[in-house]
């Protein structure tokens, strides 16, 4: 896996401690750098190989406790109904300047998240913009990052807002730089993915935890965030019944399998890849069918678009010169065009819609009427 660090933003405070305690943001993986940002080349390669990887560690070994606390396994789902509720503010939101509590509950109605998390994110990066820091009210830090929610200018490019409708877009105003940063959470999954959208603002399991914690601090009452790592409970709801008990026994036990991680070449139990999934999901309902996708793509009797039923298996990723489709899934919602699948590695078996798969679906099969030979299969 090919990973590509993007610097998003720098934070100039952290947690309420005095601006001398700075950290670097790196951006999200496997995505180009959006910014234009040129940091000293005056990194010893020992300490920055061992911090490259222990980023890469944070997502994979956090994922079950700190960073994606509300993760589902085993047929669980998450309700993800109240992710965009605006809480009530409490006492300690007095602290906030009057003007930015206003923008931060104006830009969460606006972008559905929760105002008090815009908040923990402005108190955590500049004090709401009190902190007498460079690039705070003026100028850059030494990360190019500026303006009260910590922006650096390729990000703010992308996702910087008009807030106030003035004609500009200054990273400075905090009536432009709040929305920006709750269309930048929308961006990258709030308020459903909620803690990984603030680990994307800034890779810090420590960061996450003190934003939250600031959030919890403003609003009146219990908050608690939303992570939907597992499926939903909207997408769980409404499923059509298994066309047979062999298609029955194949969603019970895929669903089980919801949260468990992908490993490239697994077959369970603990881990999966895609046709690993597929293949033991039809194993264990006493179906036996090939391990590889392009294998199962020509065993399968080819389904119609758009009459494909629970269990069918649907594939992606056919390229020229290749077998057969590189990746596939179970048809869980044919009527939502929900699958379950084991998507790549860093993620889980999940739930994700296959009509709004990159490039579409290439074709679905029934297993349980398979040719069982190489060559085009028959057509439902």
């Amino acid at each position: 896996m090919k990973l590509r660090r993007r610097l998003r933003r720098i934070g100039s405070g952290f947690g309420g401690r005095k601006n001398s305690r700075r950290f670097v943001s790196l951006h999200r993986f496997a995505r180009t750098d959006r910014g234009a940002v040129r940091l000293p080349i005056v990194i010893i390669a020992g300490s920055a190989a061992m911090f490259l990887m222990s980023l890469v560690a944070i997502p994979l070994f956090f994922g079950a406790n700190q960073l994606y606390q509300g993760a589902a396994g085993g047929g669980d789902c998450t309700d993800t109904s109240g992710a965009a509720t605006q809480p009530q503010e409490s006492g300690d939101a007095n602290s906030i300047p009057s003007n930015y509590l206003a923008l931060y509950k104006k830009a969460g109605q606006q972008y559905g998240i929760p105002w008090n998390v815009l908040a923990g994110i402005g108190w955590v990066e500049t004090h709401h913009g009190t902190l007498k820091s460079p690039g705070v009210l003026s100028g850059e830090n030494f990360a190019h990052a500026g303006g009260p929610m910590q922006f650096i200018p390729g990000t703010w490019k992308i996702f910087g807002v008009d807030g106030n409708n003035d004609g500009k877009k200054d990273r400075y105003d905090p009536a432009d730089a709040i929305p920006a940063a709750a269309r930048l959470l929308k961006h990258d999954g709030a308020p459903t993915h909620m803690r990984s959208a603030i680990f994307a603002y800034n890779h810090l399991v420590s960061y996450v935890n003190n934003v939250l914690s600031a959030a919890q601090r403003y609003a009146n009452g219990s908050f608690n965030v939303v992570q939907a790592n597992g499926p939903t409970c909207v997408d769980m709801n409404g499923a059509p019944a298994a066309p047979n008990a062999v298609v029955a026994k194949v969603i019970t036990f895929a669903k089980a399998q919801l949260g468990k991680p992908y490993v490239y070449g697994a077959v369970g139990p603990d881990s999966f890849d895609c046709s690993g999934l597929t293949m033991t999901a039809y194993r264990t309902a006493g179906v036996t069918i090939p391990r590889l996708s392009d294998a199962q793509y020509w065993w399968g009797a080819s389904v119609p678009k758009g009459q494909e039923q629970p269990g069918d298996l649907v594939y992606f990723d056919y390229k020229h010169g290749h077998s057969g489709p590189g990746h596939v899934g179970i048809v869980y919602n044919p009527q939502k065009g929900i699958m379950i699948v084991a998507p790549h590695t860093g993620d889980v078996v999940k739930l994700q819609s296959y009509k709004s798969y990159p490039g579409g679906a290439v074709g679905f099969t029934r297993p349980t009427a398979h040719n069982g030979h190489n060559g085009p299969t028959k057509r439902l």
